[in-house]
């Protein structure tokens, strides 16, 4: 897993509330195990019309937020089912950070095993960065090591974050990561616990 310590990225506005995990990525684009090219799905129903053309009015598909790499949601981001696919896709497209009141409990455990930081901030100050990023071009930081966001025009918000997910995400360990950090203690312990035959001492 790719290591999170300090993102500078342009950031893109969705303040819809609710946004569950078949509207991330609709269940067509389950049918891999894959983690790249997930991205052609990510918001499909929100980036496209019936007839497969993007909608020039969704954020994503507006030239500005092209190269975004931190999305500001609404609240209860993520609901609906356990798919790890959803944040998948939103990494393949080239977001590391979510920022929202409020994230579903499964995506939220989901986006530190992938990579992807959650950041949970007051609503109000939600709808501050979100009206600040409409009006500016400048970039964001989101600085896991000192825990803060900074908007475009330079206002600090510190946010909370769980410890050990806080070092796991910064040293890009996800759940096999971490198993292999303890491979020599694992080996040793096979090496002395090996079957033997009856009568060996």
């Amino acid at each position: 897993m790719k290591p999170f310590t300090r993102l500078v990225a342009r950031a893109a506005p969705l303040p819809r509330a609710n946004i569950d995990t078949d509207q991330i990525l609709p269940k067509q684009f389950l049918k891999t195990v894959e983690r790249e090219g997930l991205a052609r799905g990510l918001f499909y129903d929100f980036r496209f019309d019936g007839q497969g053309r993007p909608r020039p009015d969704f954020v994503l598909n507006q030239p500005r937020y092209e190269e975004a790499g931190i999305l500001i949601a609404g609240d209860n981001f993520g609901c609906g089912s356990s798919r790890e696919h959803a944040p998948w896709a939103l990494m393949d497209f080239g977001l590391r950070c979510v920022i929202a009141p409020g994230f579903a409990e499964i995506f939220y455990n989901n986006c530190f095993q992938n990579g992807l930081l959650p950041v949970v901030l007051p609503a109000g100050e939600v709808q501050a960065l979100t009206r600040e990023v409409l009006d500016s071009d400048r970039p964001m930081t989101v600085d896991l090591e000192a825990q803060t966001v900074t908007s475009p025009s330079g206002r600090v918000l510190r946010f909370d974050i769980d410890a050990d997910r806080r070092q796991k995400m910064l040293e890009g360990l996800d759940a096999i990561d971490e198993t292999l950090v303890l491979a020599a203690a694992i080996e040793a312990y096979e090496r002395d616990h090996e079957p033997r035959p009856a009568g060996t001492p």
